[in-house]
């Protein structure tokens, strides 16, 4: 017994430190070199390096042509499976699949991965639209309609990583920018970005709240674009009855629903 202790604890501690890595990684929004992983876990860069190492033949991390480390696909699994386990996912899924049923109009549902807003479930209608995005896809928190439901309907210090790495990336966007779109959204209770993200398709994206009255999920209908509606078409408005019945459903606060 006592000499296999030290082995278990020994596997144990590297198991946590693993994931200390992977927490790390996680909470630079993006594919980073490895000198911010390394200040991220506080390792030594050759300890970091070696688990890195480890996690990506597990296909928990990957590298970029240049080098920079990022989550991998068994992490996006691995995340997109506990997502599936939450009962919001599953009263969410339901209803947008029976929206669909009910509009052949197409929809994807949405939730605020460690990585940004990634796409969970995607409900194709008919006919079909045609685009690049697919299940797994993450999207611009400050471009697509989306990312601005989380932008403006989740407490600030859980997206503000994620703004100022897209402020870093793109010269158009600054503080000012944000926080308009953040007042936008709120006023009209709905995003709306019109070809932006995908050329030649309209997005409007709806919160769908938790008992604490945060976006825990978007519903955004992707259709082609009809200047004269705006957000108001007919399967735009069923959909957001239809976030709102889901948001009662998981105990939102009444006026938020």
């Amino acid at each position: 017994m006592s000499t296999q202790t030290p082995k278990k604890r020994a596997g144990i501690q590297s198991v946590e430190i693993g994931m200390r890595v992977l927490e790390a990684l996680a909470g630079l929004g993006g594919a980073r070199p490895l000198a911010a992983i390394v200040r991220g876990c506080g390792l030594s860069p050759s300890q970091t390096h070696r688990y890195l190492a480890s996690l990506s033949e597990a296909g928990m991390v990957q590298q970029d042509i240049h080098g920079n480390y990022d989550l991998g696909p068994a992490a996006l699994k691995l995340g997109l499976s506990a997502l599936a386990r939450i009962d919001a996912f599953r009263i969410a899924d339901e209803k947008l699949a029976d929206f669909r049923n009910q509009t052949q109009s197409t929809v994807l549902l949405a939730a605020l991965g460690p990585e940004g807003p990634t796409i969970v479930r995607w409900h194709m209608g008919h006919p079909p639209v045609v685009t690049s995005l697919a299940l797994g896809s993450l999207l611009s928190l400050v471009n697509s309609a989306t990312g601005q439901v989380f932008l403006a309907f989740r407490p600030e210090p859980e997206t503000a990583g994620f703004v100022q790495a897209e402020i870093a990336r793109n010269a158009t966007i600054d503080e000012t920018h944000v926080e308009k779109i953040k007042a936008g959204v709120r006023e009209r209770g709905m995003a709306h970005v019109d070809g932006t993200l995908i050329p030649g398709l309209d997005a409007k994206a709806f919160p769908i709240f938790d008992l604490q009255g945060n976006a825990v999920l978007a519903a955004t209908l992707l259709s082609l674009p009809n200047p004269r509606e705006g957000g108001n078409s007919k399967s735009a408005l069923q959909l957001q009855a239809a976030c709102k019945e889901i948001s009662q459903a998981l105990g939102a606060p009444h006026m938020l629903q």
